[in-house]
């Protein structure tokens, strides 16, 4: 079931509307939100699984304060070759712990969140990436944490 972000139906609309919220911190949290939307657990699941497939959400699971667990998120930037920035971007993309990318329109051109198991993990991670890619890539490590409360209704 692919569908267009424009053709987003009422029901989809307030699934991501309420599921951008939180799911509910229950045994069945899946259920329990679809009580809640007046739909079955098996739909709203469909209705994920659509919309991720649809490209309407890229991502759907928890957000994790990595470095309470011993490990880091790092953004990290690289210049792409507009020639190369496939193979960049593939290269970089290999990597398991390449948790997402994206493109802008500055020298730095490819920004990607490199996220690991340990913090004495990034370098030699971020040394092998590199050497795939075939770029010197620069990370910026998190000094601080901001709780930004972001709510994009559909």
């Amino acid at each position: 079931m692919t569908r267009a972000i424009a053709a987003l139906d009422p029901l989809d609309r307030r699934i991501i509307n309420a599921l951008q919220r939180g799911l509910p911190l229950v045994p069945h949290p899946y259920a329990e939100a679809a009580a809640a939307l007046g739909i079955t657990e098996a739909e709203l699941l469909e209705r994920l699984r659509a919309l991720l497939a649809a490209g309407v959400l890229t991502r759907f699971g928890p957000l994790y304060q990595i470095e309470r667990a011993g490990g880091s998120f790092v953004l990290c930037a690289c210049h792409a070759p507009a020639e190369r920035m496939g193979a960049v971007i593939a290269a970089i993309n290999a990597h398991p712990e390449v948790a997402h990318h994206y493109a802008r329109t500055h020298h730095l051109n490819l920004w990607f969140v490199l996220a690991v198991a340990r913090q004495e993990d990034v370098a030699p991670v971020l040394a092998r990436i590199a050497a795939a890619a075939g770029v010197e890539i620069l990370p910026f490590p998190k000094e601080r944490e901001f709780f930004v409360n972001l709510y994009l209704p559909a």
